[in-house]
């Protein structure tokens, strides 16, 4: 029997298909992901509303179905079973190397629908933890847990669920990664930066561009249409916000909170827009109008697995440090792990970008439409500079990479949007005192 794309929230009524969970001949149980759709940057993972054997898929990954839509065939629990004994049509059969965790209510009866906003590779047909094919099915499991499980060596047949249905959660998987009573240990998640969870492609192999990275690369390619930029760079003596930091990292870390430059940065953006709040617009080109918002809510992007994500600190001009630092924390991990939420994801206003925790000086960051400017930051360096006296003194030296759409910004605005950045950047004390007080 056929099984049709359930509704998927939102009034949406076309996804696109990124990748499909299962392959014909699985043996699925309720609540078990089947494939995962995408729109407007967030994939969402299509549950199993029956238990029984899939016989067929009907699309392949980067086509468009409608809801109502069949997009595959299974036999019921107690049916004949019809399933295939040869290999799968080529492009039938994909990986699950995904993530996501947030639910929608999906159709009527059937388990929620899982959303996220990343994705991983495309075109690997091999099973995936969580789904035993051919044999009796593992516990239901989002793709972010399957992902973790695989990672960490975890037979989830072992591991009890505590959601839905006995549906396998997150925090399901904590006690098998907790050091074991013997002294050894599970490994360590990985560094934030770690570039292992990126994908660097394969060598001989043609890879169509689909879900987030379709919609990223459609997102630059309206930007460098759109808008003319113009770079500008300057060099940022880092020296005491390298010092303040240290300071403050080992109390703000015993309250639970990861102190980063980024921080910093994001607090003088917002601190600078206010003084130049040009910058802080964005152009509406049909209208030939520039809106100047009063809102501060800087965009902090983000190398997903997936592609490019930016998840937006909001108000960042009202909170101080150890908040900001706070919701880069938890915006990036949710954007990497695959549990952003939409609303993370729009409204920015100013955007910034950092290449400094993998490696590089300068960069010539693409605006994030219809932003009017960018910030990138290059990683901190030691560099020896002359003080006021003449002499030679080691410094900590970061280089900023402006973008500016040169139809709202001329040179010398650009100019004093960055010479208040580094300012502020340059004295961070101030960084630490309301407005009121000169901050």
């Amino acid at each position: 029997m056929d099984f049709p794309l359930p509704p998927v929230g939102e009034g949406l009524l076309e996804v696109e298909l990124v990748r499909w969970l299962v392959r014909a001949g699985d043996v699925v149980a309720r609540g078990q992901g089947l494939a995962e759709v995408m729109s407007d940057k967030a994939i969402m993972e299509v549950p199993s509303p029956f238990a029984g054997t899939i016989t067929a898929l009907a699309a392949t990954p980067g086509t468009k179905i409608k809801v109502g839509e069949a997009i595959l065939s299974y036999d019921a629990v107690g049916a004949k079973d019809k399933s295939p004994s040869g290999p799968l049509p080529e492009g039938k059969a994909s990986s699950a190397d995904t993530f996501g965790e947030r639910r929608l209510q999906g159709a009527s009866g059937a388990p929620p629908i899982s959303l996220s906003s990343t994705s991983g590779r495309d075109g690997a047909s091999s099973p995936v933890a969580g789904t035993n094919s051919h044999s009796a099915p593992l516990p239901p499991a989002a793709p972010s847990v399957r992902l973790l499980a695989r990672k960490f060596g975890v037979d989830l047949a072992r591991v009890r669920g505590t959601g839905p249905h006995g549906r396998i959660l997150l925090d399901d998987l904590t006690p098998f990664l907790a050091p074991k009573s013997n002294g050894e240990t599970r490994p360590a998640a990985p560094n934030k930066t770690d570039t292992s969870k990126l994908d660097f492609g394969v060598a001989g192999t043609r890879q169509k561009l689909i879900g987030l990275r379709r919609r990223v690369a459609e997102h630059m390619v309206e930007s460098k249409r759109h808008i003319p930029h113009y770079s500008y760079i300057d060099e940022c003596d880092l020296t005491d916000a390298v010092k303040l930091r240290n300071q403050l990292r080992e109390p703000l870390a015993k309250a639970g909170v990861k102190l980063t430059y980024l921080a910093f940065f994001v607090k003088a953006v917002a601190r600078a827009l206010k003084e130049v709040p040009i910058v802080n617009s964005t152009y509406d080109e049909t209208a030939g109008e520039v809106a100047l918002h009063d809102r501060y809510h800087i965009g902090v992007a983000v190398a997903a697995p997936g592609g490019l994500l930016v998840p937006v600190v909001r108000d960042a001009d009202k909170k101080d440090i150890a908040t900001i630092a706070a919701d880069i924390d938890r915006l990036s991990s949710d954007a990497k792990a695959g549990r952003s939420k939409i609303d993370d994801l729009r409204g920015s206003t100013f955007t910034v970008t950092s290449v400094g925790g993998i490696g590089g000086l300068i960069s010539t960051p693409i605006i994030n439409h219809p932003e009017v400017g960018i910030m990138g930051v290059g990683k901190v360096v030691k560099r020896p500079t002359y003080d006021a006296n003449g002499a030679l003194k080691p410094s900590d030296i970061v280089f900023l990479s402006f973008s500016f759409d040169h139809r709202v910004l001329d040179g010398a605005i650009g100019a004093a949007f960055g010479n208040a950045v580094v300012r502020y950047l340059q004295n961070p004390a101030v960084l630490l005192l309301p407005e009121a007080f000169g901050g």
